[in-house]
Parts: C-alpha cells; structure tokens; sequence
C-alpha cells in the first residue's frame, strides 16, 4: 500500500497526530495535467493537506481548499471527501513563465488579493441547507501556515502542519491540540500537562526536514520523531484518486446556465464540450441532448400543495 493516512493519538494527552502520504494518487493528478514545476508542487502541498483534514470530518461529505490568486496562478482547487477519495486542479494565466522556485506570494498573492477558501459540503444536505465556506486572506508566505491561520481563526484549535511535495509524491504531517475536557477540578493541572505535551511534539515534529518528509516513509518517520512519547496508533486509512464527475452533474449545471445561454452556444456552435478540470473526461451535448434536459425539468411533477 503506497497511500497512506495514519492516525495517531499521544495517549494521556489531548493532542493527536496524523501522517499522510500520496504517491499513487498524486501520480495521477499529475498524470492529467501538466502544469509548472512550482504550481505542481503547491498543489501537491494542498492535496495533502486536504487528505489531513478531511480524516477528521464529523458528516459524510467532502472539503474543498480553494486559494483564488492575483498573480499567473489565478486558481488552485483540491477536494477531498470522508472516503479520502481526493482529486486537484488549477487554473493559469495563458502564456506566462513561472519559475521553478516561485513562492506562494509570486504565484497567487502578488497584489495581495489572493483568498483562501475552505468548503465543508455534506453530501446529504437537509432541504434549503447550504456547504459551509470560509473565506481569509492569504496569511502565510506558505500553505502550511496559511492554513494553521485560519484553523485557529475558524476553528479556535492550535494546528501546526508540515508538508512536501515533488513529483513523485506528497507527504504531510498534522499536530493538532484538542479542546480539554472535564471540569473545573484540576483543570489548571491538567492544561499545563497539555500544554506541555504540545510544546514538547511541536519541537521535535519541527526538526524535520523537507527531505526528510518527502524520501523516508511515515511509519519510520513517526517512530523517530515521536520514539519517546506514548502513542496509541489507529488503523491505516487509504487516499485514493477519484472524480466525481458525470452526465447527470454536467446537466445540472447547464440547466443552472438557464436554457436562453444554451440556446446562444448551440446557435452559435451547434454543440456544448465540455471537459472536466479534474479528470479531463469530454462531454458532448447535442441540440436533442440539451433539450431533454430542459424538457425534463419542465415535466416534473408540481408540488403536493398545488394538487389539493
């Protein structure tokens, strides 16, 4: 088993961990596109930070990390469900030559307009309910601490990550202090352990090199950062690649375009491609094809309250 998640929990303590490693599945994210070295590496740094974070989610759904830049990268995207199934694309400016070493600010924050977005989107909304979205500035000169930002703005957790990518695979690492729990008996004890415990696994985790974390595989790379501590370890979880596109989601969307806006296209070109920005799948809509769709939508039944 190349990808890999592994969960981790410092026993007597209310500090967890996790560690992740993409090889399979960042091969064929890339494997669909070709994109600049460095923009190839911060989406690397992204999936797994996604896969690190959805290993938490509390509903069957997925989290969408969006950074919308200013600069020649005007959008990266990575989605990763409770499945861990994870996919990622970005979006360039045409024609424009990025260097291999270009920083975060140089690919996405250059006017200092660029944007971090995390979705929370469940996949068995209740009627009229919406994802959840947070929107921050860029606050961090890499994603690792653009995201420790906002968990601690959003979320109010104490967050620290560490992530690599290359082009063969991408690996992270999550500590993250949890709520204490209990009551007021003891309590000021019982923070300072943790606060303790939390200090003490944020300086070793932070000996860590970026070669380190992108050649040595995560089960000898716990055991050598954490050898001392108490660690319980949770059973291997499995990221994988897949897209979640179809028919039936590209037709929602054109019926979301609204049929006087298909009606110019099809005049104009006498059929929709469409290609997905995920998986690169082709999507063809002829004039009968777009019909359907809204004939279809115009004979569904009306509501029961309209019946009596």
């Amino acid at each position: 088993m190349t990808d890999k998640l592994q969960k981790f929990l410092f026993e007597n303590a209310a500090v967890r961990g996790e560690l992740v490693e993409l090889s399979d599945a960042w091969q064929q994210v890339q494997a669909r596109h070709d994109y600049p070295k460095a923009v190839q590496m911060l989406l690397g740094e992204m999936l797994s930070a996604a896969a690190l974070l959805s290993a938490n989610l509390k509903f069957d759904g997925a989290i969408v990390m969006q950074i919308h830049g200013d600069g020649p990268v005007r959008l990266l995207v990575v989605e990763c469900d409770s499945s861990l199934q994870v996919r990622a694309t970005a979006k360039l400016v045409p024609n424009v030559d990025i260097p291999n070493d270009a920083s975060l600010s140089q690919l996405v924050h250059v006017h200092g307009k660029g944007r971090f977005v995390i979705t929370l989107d469940p996949h068995d909304k209740v009627p009229g309910q919406q994802a959840y979205q947070g929107v921050v500035p860029l606050d961090g000169d890499n994603i690792a601490t653009v995201i420790e930002n906002y968990m601690m703005r959003s979320e109010q957790l104490d967050t620290k990550i560490w992530l690599a990518a290359d082009e063969k695979v991408s690996r992270g690492l999550l500590l993250q202090k949890l709520p204490g729990e209990g009551g007021v008996e003891g309590l000021e004890k019982e923070e300072g352990h943790e606060l303790e415990t939390w200090n003490r696994v944020v300086m070793l985790a932070s000996t860590l090199k970026n070669e380190e974390l992108l050649r040595v595989d995560i089960d000898t790379l716990m055991r050598r950062l954490f050898w001392e501590e108490n660690i319980r370890v949770f059973t291997p979880l499995e990221p994988h690649f897949r897209c979640t596109c179809s028919l039936e989601k590209v037709g929602n969307m054109l019926k979301m375009l609204g049929k006087r806006e298909i009606d110019e296209v099809l005049a104009e070109q006498g059929h929709l491609a469409i290609q997905c920005d995920f998986c690169g799948q082709h999507y063809n809509f002829d004039k009968i094809d777009c019909a359907q769709l809204f004939a279809d939508a115009q004979t569904l039944p009306p509501p029961k309250s309209l019946l009596h």
